[in-house]
């Protein structure tokens, strides 16, 4: 077993109830472990939330917080993952200066080149959507600084497992 930190993606299989963001997020303020991101939305099961939060810590660590967080009477499951065992992506949002668009040709082809998309366009200024891992966006935000940003926003991290996840059999099994 792992003794030394690493990246760990965390999925929370919940009911959607009031009071357990700030349960789950206690467990983890209890033992002093920053949460990297999280991101929270509707499961591919109906009726179930699924939490999505990136920590950096031991293996060991790692188990006993989903211990903890497994005690919570609204969860319903909770598992760990690696980076090699999941796909997972970031998004983000930059607001820029219009006239740049125009004006910096520089600007065009860092937009190309990272794959980013633009999503609006006015006199004032013009949005870019990028979707990839942190470090594209953070190469993408390293080149646009130059030029200005007048807003930044980044996403959490949303991952899915590359195997199976019991819990949609299991719940469905129930529904039935």
């Amino acid at each position: 077993m792992a003794t030394e930190q690493q990246l760990y993606t965390i999925s929370i299989y919940t009911e959607n109830n009031i009071g357990l963001l700030n349960r789950i997020s206690a467990i983890f303020q209890r033992r002093r472990i920053n949460i990297e991101s999280l991101n929270i939305s509707v499961s591919e099961i109906e009726g179930v939330s699924r939490f999505t939060i990136l920590v950096n810590m031991t293996e060991v660590n790692v188990k006993k917080i989903l211990g903890q967080i497994e005690k919570q009477v609204e969860v319903i499951k909770a598992y760990y993952h690696e980076d090699d065992e999941t796909i997972f992506q970031e998004s983000c949002l930059f607001k820029i200066k219009s006239d740049l668009l125009f004006e910096e040709r520089q600007i065009q082809n860092i937009i190309k080149e990272s794959n980013a998309r633009i999503v609006t366009v006015n006199k004032a200024f013009f949005v870019l959507e990028k979707s990839g891992r942190r470090s594209e966006i953070e190469l993408l935000h390293r080149e646009l600084s130059v030029f200005g940003i007048m807003q930044f926003v980044r996403s959490a991290r949303i991952a899915v497992t590359k195997d199976e996840l019991k819990i949609t059999k299991m719940l469905n099994a129930f529904k039935n």
